[in-house]
């Protein structure tokens, strides 16, 4: 795996947080979000590609890949680190992608998230959803979030994940981190099992179908705090993806069961910084108040802006609030955020002047 290990360890040099192989391309890696070609390097072919995705799959999972065309599996390499990895079949043969994942959990002061989402480790219970494209930080907020909570409190973590990503150390916590394929069938099977092992906190890697949504919001009903991602942009499009997933006639007990457990929704995107030397969380944040459950139950989505915009004293903001805010302080470019905002008009007046020639 001589091949495979140094494009790994490249990657790792370069601070890179993904590697890209395809058949009929060149390796490419991203760097601050960036796809960039590795130089030098020769176009891959299938058999080539299917040689090192073999070399880097155990028995069982080569044979998902033969039978599925997909698996997602963690993959150690000592001197370059851990990562998750998913081989796929694409319109020119096989394909991998190795996220980077790192050794060791940054603690959620280091990222630059907003208070409000750090006092999220001190609650009990309900459902936090953390949400955002793929890329955007979410299984590392989470991480930090997770490793808040074993700093500060005495519970019993269960994570569930596909596959797992970081390996939490005990402090105070005691974990059971448990891999679908490997340690449960399924992510609502392990949910099911969670709630009878007297977990405090779980961790579902996502929430990806009607069984486990339904087992997340009773756990989270029993008195468990339940952590999970969506692949949604704002916390208004994360109820409603949760809730769409039902049939018309579940909808309504499904509003009902959300209402009363939603205690966050915090959505994150990732921008570049102003001087261009890294990447910096920008977060849509909503939290549960007294009048929360209500627009929930009657379907009143719309008003969830409102309702973050007049609760910024409680730690709420809009995406657009803290894009205007990172602009004003310097901290991202005005381009990087109109680019992402929803009200563009609004931003308008930030827009710099330019340098008359």
């Amino acid at each position: 795996m001589a091949a495979l290990d140094a494009l790994l360890r490249h990657l790792r040099r370069q601070h890179g947080s993904d590697l890209h192989l395809a058949a009929g391309l060149a390796p490419r890696v991203r760097v601050r979000g960036l796809l960039e070609e590795i130089p030098g390097l020769a176009v891959l072919n299938g058999e080539a590609m299917l040689g090192l995705l073999q070399e880097v799959c155990d028995p069982a999972h080569w044979e998902v890949y033969r039978r599925e065309s997909d698996v997602d599996f963690a993959y150690s390499l000592e001197g370059a680190g851990r990562f998750r990895v998913n081989c796929f079949e694409q319109e020119n043969g096989p394909s991998a992608v190795f996220r980077l994942v790192p050794e060791n959990v940054q603690p959620l002061s280091s990222l630059g998230v907003p208070a409000a989402i750090e006092q999220l480790a001190s609650l009990r219970s309900g459902l936090v959803l953390v949400t955002g494209p793929t890329g955007a930080g979410k299984s590392t907020t989470l991480a930090a979030l997770v490793d808040r909570i074993n700093e500060t409190s005495a519970r019993h973590i269960v994570t569930i994940e596909d596959p797992i990503e970081f390996l939490h150390k005990p402090k105070r916590c005691v974990f059971s981190q448990r891999e679908i394929g490997q340690h449960a069938d399924s992510f609502a099977g392990a949910l099911r099992a969670a709630i009878r092992q007297d977990a405090d906190v779980i961790l579902v890697g996502e929430l990806r179908d009607p069984e486990t949504i339904s087992l997340g919001l009773l756990a989270a009903e029993m008195g468990c705090l339940v952590l999970s991602t969506l692949h949604t942009n704002s916390a208004a499009k994360s109820i409603d993806r949760l809730i769409d997933a039902f049939s018309a006639e579940e909808q309504g007990h499904v509003r009902l069961m959300l209402s009363e457990a939603l205690a966050a929704v915090v959505a994150q995107i990732l921008l570049p910084t102003a001087d261009g030397q890294g990447r910096v969380p920008v977060n849509e944040i909503l939290l549960k108040t007294s009048a929360l459950p209500n627009l929930i139950r009657e379907n009143n989505v719309p008003m969830l802006m409102t309702l973050m915009q007049s609760s910024r004293a409680l730690g709420m903001q809009t995406m657009d609030d803290a894009l205007e805010q990172l602009v004003k302080d310097g901290v991202v470019r005005f381009d990087d955020a109109l680019r992402r905002a929803v009200d563009r008009p609004r931003f308008e007046k930030l827009r710099p002047e330019e340098t008359p020639a």
